[in-house]
């Protein structure tokens, strides 16, 4: 009954997210029931800067990570900061990483880029879901870019015109990903590989991140629900 009960609680919760997420009024970076706020939409807090890549920082000692982190976080700094409600990227620098690192999530993005823009979310530390110009790349945005294996492309072209903003949902369970853009599925419980170690599946945990491709970059509302275990094991049994 417990359990039971846990699944008709997050069923709720998220169709509530759905819900309060879906409507284009209220106020920006302010979480829905079940989420909390990744970006709070005043500063970097919760986010710092990139250090290498999974693999490389696992070869550090504590102390050479310690270094590393205090010099990214003040690159993060120089080239990445609050306008009005809105996390913008200048153009230069690096990824902007999590400072937690995450499991199994829903993750809720809004995004907008400038005329060939290209940029994407890492998601536990691995590239990627894509965002780009569709006018460049007429598939559009979503797909997950780095797949060799498994499919790479979105199911369909759900961009909004270049300098709107675009909303992305994304659920990520053990190593499969489902994408929804402006609220149409445009990957549907894809694995997704990993990037660095091609012959080891993707990392069981690790931090999102906001991937710099040298343009000027905007997100608001970015909104993370972890996903309990049993809640997990009921979605995976359901695809």
């Amino acid at each position: 009954m417990r359990l039971f009960n846990l699944l008709i609680l997050g069923s709720i919760l998220t169709g509530a997210a759905n819900v309060a997420l879906t409507a284009e009024s209220g106020e920006n970076n302010v979480p829905p029931p079940g989420f909390v706020a990744l970006f709070n939409g005043k500063d970097l807090t919760g986010w710092k800067g990139l250090v290498g890549n999974p693999v490389t920082r696992a070869k550090m000692s504590p102390e050479e990570l310690a270094k590393a982190q205090e010099i990214a976080d003040q690159r993060m700094r120089e080239h990445w900061h609050v306008e009005d409600g809105v996390l913008v990227f200048d153009g230069e620098g690096d990824n902007l990483c999590t400072a937690r690192d995450y499991g199994d999530f829903e993750l809720w993005v809004d995004w907008k880029i400038l005329p060939h823009g290209d940029s994407g979310i890492y998601l536990r530390g691995c590239p990627q879901v894509q965002i780009w110009d569709a006018n460049d790349h007429p598939e559009g945005s979503g797909g997950l870019f780095n797949n060799q294996k498994h499919p790479n492309k979105p199911l369909k072209r759900a961009d909004k015109p270049v300098g709107e903003w675009n909303r992305f949902r994304i659920r990520m369970i053990g190593d499969r990903v489902s994408v929804w853009l402006n609220g149409e599925l445009v990957v549907d419980n894809v694995v997704l590989e990993n990037y660095w170690e091609r012959d080891k599946p993707v990392y069981r945990t690790g931090p999102i991140e906001l991937q710099n491709h040298g343009n000027k970059l905007y997100f608001r509302n970015i909104f993370i629900r972890e996903i309990p275990p049993e809640e997990a094991q009921q979605q995976a049994g359901s695809h």
